[in-house]
């Protein structure tokens, strides 16, 4: 009897380690920015049904877990199902994820697909990344603050500045005209953590309202000691923790029971 409890709890904990390894290894991951400064509050459509509700300008939805594969996203004005501003296909794979941006102004929006690097930094940086989402703002370069290096160099609109590993810490960054000192965005006080994945992006317009902006995004964070992400505010790891948790009381308990019938033996 002691025998098979034992069995049994060590299937328990490897049933949860090996369900845990096939959700990651089988899905996609996709969220949304909303990044065109005149357009309204949207929906997002995907294969004909609403997956992101309401997006306003600036807004960054949380990632959404999706069978990798191919997908019609539609977007529209909020509670409305015309007219279709964006209709594109998306190709998903698997273990990937995706930023898919809505750009440039309401006339000529369209989608900005991008693979996101989400891997944890190494111990004491962060990663960050810069995306040119202004559709009026010229190349810009990204620097520190006060005459301090360039880490983005020539990013123009629609363009990606790649992940960068920093040491964590709080910077005084700017976007200056690329090749030049004018600086056309102060971007103050970025906190950059420990072990935290993320994406800045220039937004609205440089003349005219909204104006000018930089939006910060934490793309994903790793807790100190542990290597399990909390990503796009989903609770998918906090839910594998405590399964991890349960599975090893269990067997813990199997230990404990096993030893006193034995001593009772």
């Amino acid at each position: 009897m002691k025998r098979l409890f034992l069995i049994s709890a060590v299937l328990v904990l490897s049933l949860v380690l090996a369900t845990s390894a096939l959700a990651d290894a089988h899905e996609a991951r996709v969220r949304v920015v909303h990044a065109s400064p005149d357009a309204p509050a949207v929906d997002v459509w995907v294969n004909g049904s609403v997956a992101f509700s309401n997006a306003p300008f600036k807004g960054i939805t949380d990632y959404a877990k999706l069978e990798p594969g191919t997908y019609n996203v539609q977007v529209t004005p909020t509670g409305a199902t015309e007219p279709v501003v964006i209709d594109a296909d998306l190709a998903l794979e698997t273990q990937t994820d995706y930023t898919v941006v809505a750009v440039g102004k309401l006339e000529n929006i369209e989608p900005l697909v991008l693979v996101d690097n989400n891997s944890a930094p190494a111990a004491g940086k962060a990663h960050v990344r810069f995306v040119h989402a202004s559709p009026d703002a010229p190349a810009v370069d990204i620097a520190v603050a006060n005459g301090g290096p360039v880490l983005f160099a020539n990013v123009a609109f629609k363009g990606v500045g790649d992940y960068l590993p920093v040491d964590a810490g709080t910077y005084d960054l700017e976007a200056r005209v690329a090749g030049t000192e004018t600086v056309a965005l102060s971007i103050p006080g970025v906190a950059l953590e420990n072990g935290t994945v993320y994406t800045i992006f220039a937004m609205g317009l440089l003349e005219g309202e909204p104006a000018l902006t930089a939006v910060p995004s934490v793309d994903a964070s790793y807790p100190v000691a542990t290597t399990l992400p909390e990503t796009g505010g989903e609770v998918t790891s906090l839910w594998l923790v405590a399964l991890l948790g349960a599975g090893l009381a269990l067997v813990a308990g199997a230990l404990v029971l096993s030893r006193k019938n034995e001593t009772a033996a």
